[in-house]
């Protein structure tokens, strides 16, 4: 299954993440997450995969999480309500995701890529 590499392109993090990937021989597509933004599903799928909590796919260091007060809101909300927030837009999604259909990396750390993504 291909490797898909969700970033934002003026991401460091994401930068990084791909010239690891490169690095390593690692065959992989990109999706700009903010005009490629995954639907509720998709993150669905992904975090079910993943075995993290949703939470761990809000970027939470970023403006727009701020800005919606989110560090205070997230808890009371829907575990719908918050897929379909992270959905709407994709500066609030951590960023990279990686993902090929059963494996799922969020952010980069790189012992994790190596776990998970090399050859």
């Amino acid at each position: 299954m291909t490797i898909t590499v969700y970033h934002y392109p003026k991401c460091t993090t994401c930068k990084k993440a791909i010239a690891w990937l490169k690095a390593e021989g690692v065959a992989f597509d990109t999706k700009d997450l903010v005009t490629e933004t995954p639907t509720a599903e998709e993150v669905k799928e992904m975090q079910e995969k993943s075995g993290l909590p949703l939470k761990k796919f809000f970027n939470t260091s970023g403006m727009k999480y701020r800005e919606l007060g989110l560090k205070d809101r997230l808890a009371e909300m829907s575990e719908s309500e918050q897929l379909e927030l992270l959905a709407s837009d994709g500066m609030l999604i951590k960023r990279p995701i990686t993902y090929d259909g059963e494996r799922v990396t969020v952010g980069f750390n790189e012992n994790k890529f190596i776990e998970n993504w090399k050859k």
